[in-house]
């Protein structure tokens, strides 16, 4: 019997135009795929107007209260004139919207490029950014987010894959090397149980931030979740030792301008770094039946790509044995 199609094949630029005339807007008939693999987004041309963006959610993924809480997270932002690029609202009040089964939200378009994370004046700027995000996002907690946590993000990670994509001659090393990393996790989580979690944007990787007019503009608040700040800052950490402890001098330097950061949650830069690693090989794992994930990642899955990560892994088990980064 063949394979069902997947769901998203049903976004045909018909498909797609319709859905954004539900809200309102006229099409000129130009829609161009942007670069997203867990959802689907879309730049549509608009008459007498600028594009829009839309953003088609994979089915399954969070439920609508789940998005409603990020998009009233991006707009108490927006309100407090941050930087952020927040869902566009209908006349009822409404950013989350749907058609023909799926769900989906418009976007004003925004320009820019990736941020130079070694240029230490950019770090010093998106500290201060968020610091002032931190702030806001202290405020009150999630109620239907998750948090970033290592049962989600490592041990069933790691289950997932080793019931069904390691290799068999892979499958003794990396149950050697993830069940050490996920101890050595485990008591790092422990170690600062009682550092603040608040709400963070949670990838605040560089195709995350545009950078416009000598100033950053942060998108995509798909993996918004609860977690503690320093989720929102080790991802623009790199390099030796010394070269990551003056970046990290820089992006606090802008943030305590505008909130406390607890020295405590430098002990996690390294547990959190893990447990991304473990959660980006379970999250290609768990989309490759998506057509769009073979197509993109075509190394992944291979014999070759299982050995690099096995001591990928051990590499970061030695980072984990290391002693943290420390404030200046």
């Amino acid at each position: 019997m063949p394979e069902s199609p997947h769901p998203f094949q049903s976004l045909t630029p018909g498909f797609i135009m319709d859905a954004v005339e539900s809200q309102g807007f006229r099409c000129d008939c130009r829609t161009l795929a942007l670069n997203s693999y867990e959802n689907r987004v879309y730049q549509v041309g608009i008459e007498e107007g600028e594009p829009l963006i839309a953003k088609f959610y994979r089915p399954g993924r969070w439920s609508d209260a789940q998005i409603v809480e990020e998009h009233d997270f991006c707009r108490e932002l927006a309100e407090h004139e941050l930087p952020v690029v927040a869902p566009l609202r209908n006349g009822a009040g409404e950013s989350l919207f749907h058609h023909g089964g799926f769900r989906f939200a418009l976007y004003p378009r925004q320009g820019g490029h990736a941020p130079e994370f070694d240029n230490l004046d950019n770090l010093l700027v998106l500290g201060r950014l968020l610091g002032r995000m931190h702030r806001i996002g202290a405020v009150r907690p999630f109620g239907h987010r998750p948090a970033l946590d290592s049962r989600s993000f490592g041990h069933a990670s790691v289950a997932f894959i080793v019931a069904h994509f390691i290799p068999e001659e892979y499958r003794e090393s990396y149950l050697g090397v993830t069940g050490q990393l996920l101890e050595a996790v485990d008591a790092a989580v422990a170690g600062a149980r009682d550092v603040r979690v608040i709400r963070v944007h949670g990838d605040c990787h560089a195709g995350n931030i545009l950078w416009r007019d000598n100033a950053p503009h942060f998108v995509d608040f798909d993996d918004a979740r609860t977690a503690p700040a320093v989720q929102d800052l080790w991802m623009m950490l790199s390099g030796d030792r010394s070269r990551q402890s003056a970046q990290l001098d820089a992006l606090l330097e802008g943030y305590r301008e505008f909130c406390d950061f607890d020295p405590r949650e430098l002990r996690l830069i390294e547990a959190l770094r893990a447990l991304r690693m473990l959660h980006h090989s379970a999250w290609l794992a768990r989309r490759w039946k998506d057509p769009a994930f073979p197509a993109a990642f075509p190394w992944f899955n291979t014999v070759r790509y299982w050995g690099e990560q096995i001591l990928a892994l051990r590499e970061q088990l030695a980072a984990l044995a290391e002693p943290p980064l420390e404030l200046p």
